[in-house]
């Protein structure tokens, strides 16, 4: 395995903190990675800042204790092992759930501080999934508790978060190669026909038709390497993709990059030092897209043998993702 830099971020118990990944230019060398100019090397250091930051929000991905699918009828929600649907961090009687026709609907208990958008509950609220316009908001345990619903195809679930949650309360950090420009590629955008759509499946098996505006190619190891997009071209690319280092150096399903928009001349640069890890590498309770077939980074040489692309750039595993 090659030198990496172990970006230590966020002292969840103070504030967002994280120190910088610039690199011993000596041991980026001995690694085989191009030291990154200053400039270059703060933006990332800044970048990864951000990102380790956002996940350790009272209210970020590793803040998820739970997800709750919900049946048809009534179902009592809390702590306690009489509940319908059992919360790990919650008082033991917090309220009940009703899906209806129209939505689901949540009522307290007597005695129950529940807040819906910060406005204290008294009797039934109905609760908007999670999409464009965020989504209805309860509380519970003076804020610390956040519960959302979130639309599956037909299934609807209680999304439930905890600023105490365990893996928040250990969360240290986060890996990343070191930064090089080199896997900073300039790519070109080639459009599909209008109204192109790709299958996007999730981990939890749900399958979308996903507009799918074209891809993009760019050259690496003397090779042309091509990547399906998702996104809207005249903002940002969204690249869902694997690697020879997927489930190896990196995480097992595989991970994400953005873009900026495409130039009027049809290029976009790739950033792969910022290919970042879904959700589920960090909580057992998301349902990320996984990246589509096409998107493996793989081909064949001249004697017909697979060879595939090993992206090293971008973050590496994430150590308590596997506890």
């Amino acid at each position: 395995m090659k030198t990496y830099t172990r970006v230590t971020c966020l002292l969840l118990a103070l504030a967002a903190v994280a120190c910088s990944p610039r690199g011993d230019p000596t041991a980026a060398h001995a690694s085989g990675t191009a030291p990154a100019a200053p400039d270059f090397a703060g933006e990332h250091a800044a970048w990864v800042k951000g990102r380790a930051a956002d996940l350790g929000k009272a209210d970020g991905w590793i803040s998820l204790i739970g997800l709750h699918w919900i049946e048809a009828g009534t179902q009592s929600v809390g702590a306690g092992e009489g509940n319908t649907l059992q919360l790990v961090i919650a008082p033991d009687r917090l309220g009940q759930v009703e899906q209806r026709p129209d939505g689901v609907y949540f009522t307290p208990v007597e005695g129950a501080r529940v807040t819906s958008d910060g406005t204290p509950v008294q009797g039934e609220v109905r609760l908007k999934p999670e999409g464009q316009g965020g989504g209805t908001k309860l509380t519970y345990d003076e804020g610390k508790g956040q519960i959302t619903v979130i639309r599956r195809g037909q299934r609807v679930a209680l999304r439930v978060r905890h600023a105490d949650a365990p893996a928040r309360l250990r969360f240290t950090g986060l890996d990343f190669f070191p930064p090089d420009e080199r896997w900073h590629v300039k790519a070109r955008f080639v459009p599909h026909p209008a109204g192109k759509t790709l299958p996007i499946v999730s981990v939890i098996g749900e399958v979308a038709e996903t507009p799918n505006p074209g891809y993009v190619l760019f050259e690496k190891e003397g090779r042309q390497w091509r990547l399906e997009a998702l996104g809207d071209p005249a903002k940002s690319l969204n690249l869902m993709f694997q690697d020879k280092t997927t489930g190896r150096q990196t995480y097992g399903v595989g991970r994400y990059l953005r873009t900026g928009p495409v130039a009027a001349d049809g290029t976009v640069a790739l950033d792969f030092n910022r290919a970042y890890n879904p959700p589920c590498a960090y909580t057992d309770f998301a349902t990320c897209p996984l990246p589509p077939p096409e998107n493996r980074l793989a081909d064949q040489d001249t004697n017909g043998q697979r060879v595939r692309l090993a992206v090293l750039a971008g973050e590496k595993k994430y150590a308590l993702a596997q506890h």
